[in-house]
């Protein structure tokens, strides 16, 4: 969020602000702090944004990170309740 947009009230959209946390995340990681402890905190946030709109439970929603080669991998896996037709 800028500064501009916390001294006139506008309220960010939750994608710039899911996008502003993930970058965050990943220059965090980036300087070398080792393990993703960030994980617990990313997985509370995505329970929080999703439950808006499904209801999905804790258990539901997996976050980790996987080293392939020189890139590191985040994988997220939601399970969405099947819809009643």
């Amino acid at each position: 969020m800028s500064l501009l947009s916390m001294l006139f009230g506008h309220k960010p959209k939750s994608a710039a602000v899911a996008k502003e946390r993930l970058q965050l995340i990943i220059a965090r990681e980036r300087a070398g702090s080792g393990a993703p402890d960030f994980l617990p905190a990313l997985q509370r946030d995505l329970l929080e944004v999703i439950s808006r709109y499904v209801k999905v439970n804790a258990g539901d929603i997996k976050v980790q990170v996987e080293k392939q080669d020189n890139y590191e991998v985040l994988e997220v896996n939601i399970v969405l309740p099947e819809q009643a037709r």
